[in-house]
């Protein structure tokens, strides 16, 4: 696993190991890259269920304004405070947060924070069945933009709606096992 493009391009980044947390891919990290487009410059992004907080990192490095991780797992807040260290983004004004709260508690504490995100990386559990209540909860949580784009990274045979409230599927792409699929928050 490594940071593909940017200033931090091809530092190594630390992963979990454990069978609980399955990082991204390189190929669907590359692929959402493409997808969303190279340059990020002036975007806020948020990577709910951050695990190791390499599409957040990414981000980062193709010149995110800021980025939030999210992320309720200690031992993957502390790979990603180990990672933002190794890609050399923890000085004096970093340009992210790690809230340390499930991704529905963290909602609540952007709204409250009135933060407003234009890109959200949405990658739960695969067994855990946490897409309906996440997207739904994301659409009704006054943090997206208009015109905010989410991007949701799944098993390939995991059927999403084609909307959860104001957010519309627009497109999707498979890669091996996992699928990511594109929604626009229509407001």
């Amino acid at each position: 696993m490594r940071v593909i493009s940017g200033t931090a391009r091809g530092t190594r980044l630390v992963s979990l190991g454990s069978a609980d947390i399955r990082p991204t891919l390189d190929r669907v990290k590359e692929s959402f890259f493409n997808q969303v487009g190279p340059g990020l410059e002036g975007i806020a992004f948020l990577d709910l269920f951050a695990g190791s907080g390499s599409m957040g990192i990414e981000a980062l490095s193709r010149g995110a304004k800021s980025v939030v991780f999210a992320e309720p797992n200690p031992k993957a807040q502390h790979i990603i405070l180990q990672n933002l260290e190794k890609c050399k983004m923890t000085g004096d004004n970093p340009r992210w947060d790690l809230l340390k709260s499930s991704a529905l508690q963290a909602l609540k504490t952007l709204k409250d924070r009135e933060l407003g995100f234009d890109l959200v990386y949405v990658d739960p559990p695969f067994a855990d069945d946490l897409y309906e209540p996440t997207l739904l909860g994301l659409a009704a949580s006054e943090v997206l933009r208009p015109d905010a784009m989410v991007v949701v990274e799944h098993f390939h045979k995991t059927v999403l709606q084609k909307n959860y409230d104001k957010l519309e599927f627009y497109k999707d792409r498979r890669l091996g096992d996992s699928c990511l699929s594109f929604f626009k928050f229509e407001c």
